[in-house]
């Protein structure tokens, strides 16, 4: 792991769906609301690293970054990349910093005190969008811990550039599959602790069932062959079987095994089986010994 983005998306208010307070007085509310979702999440490799719920404060900064932090090896330092947000930066110099003595400049007097420093290692910095009539007009890009050169550097080996757009994109996500924090939803967030148990579960879920076209690693080992290069195996049914409650299509349906509709396009088709390049018709698949029978009334 090189690098992290680190973002926050904030639960919708119920109030300002039903346009009964302004945009300002929203933004006041949201400061102080405890419902903020936190996220962290490798661009390289997509893997969510934290999610957490609490306030947009210092003290909830220093608790994603602390969490990021206990996943990561030992004297491991990234880059990070956020938004505006003040707090990150105390939050990451906290985390990612050393105490160093500076040396005297006179010859008499006291000696100076001793300062927290970044890790020369650390890179850290800002992509700060600014916005009217709710659409970008703006985006600055400031570099906080490191040299801009170092930053393009472990960007440029991605063929990335400065942005947040994965941590973005993954915000979008959260709020299309957990209907708490949703935009246009009529499932508000009721409660932090029903929150939490919503994105747990899509934690999980992203780390490990979702698949990402867009990861750029190779995979260890081949994936398995898709369906339409398997075999179709026909099911034998027991000699002399009838049903008479029902159409012939519905009970037919039932004498096939996994016909795969790309090959057949339906049951009264004919399918193709890979390995023979026979055509057989459906309805010859497994007949029963007395044929076929329809109820007429």
């Amino acid at each position: 792991m090189e690098q992290l983005q680190l973002d926050e998306l904030y639960a919708v208010l119920r109030e300002l769906k039903a346009s009964e307070i302004s945009d300002e007085e929203a933004i006041k509310r949201l400061e102080r609301s405890p419902c903020w979702v936190w996220t962290a999440m490798d661009p390289t490799s997509k893997l969510l690293v934290v999610v957490d719920v609490g306030s947009r404060t210092l003290a909830m900064a220093q608790r994603v970054v602390h969490q990021v932090t206990q996943v990561l090896a030992p004297g491991c330092v990234l880059l990070f990349l956020t938004d505006g947000f003040k707090e990150y930066r105390t939050a990451i110099l906290t985390h990612f910093g050393y105490w160093i003595q500076p040396e005297r400049r006179q010859d008499k007097g006291p000696m100076p005190k001793p300062r927290w420093m970044p890790l020369p290692a650390l890179l850290y910095a800002q992509i700060v969008k600014s916005y009217r009539r709710r659409r970008i007009v703006g985006v600055k890009h400031r570099v906080v811990f490191g040299t801009q050169l170092a930053i393009e550097q472990v960007l440029a080996a991605c063929g990335w550039t400065f942005n947040t757009a994965f941590v973005e994109r993954l915000n979008l996500d959260i709020r299309q599959r957990v209907a708490a924090i949703g935009r246009r939803v009529n499932t508000l967030c009721q409660g932090e602790a029903g929150v939490r148990d919503q994105l747990a579960l899509f934690h999980v879920y992203h780390n490990f069932v979702l698949p990402h076209a867009s990861l750029r690693q190779a995979l260890a080992e081949p994936m398995a062959p898709c369906l339409s290069q398997l075999r179709v195996a026909p099911c034998q049914l027991a000699p002399g079987t009838r049903r008479t409650d029902g159409h012939q299509r519905s009970w037919l349906g039932e004498g096939v095994a996994a016909v795969y509709p790309g090959d057949g396009g339906g049951i009264d088709r004919s399918c193709l089986e890979p390995e023979r390049g026979v055509a057989v018709q459906s309805a010859a698949v497994a007949p029963g010994a007395d044929g076929l029978k329809q109820d007429t009334g």
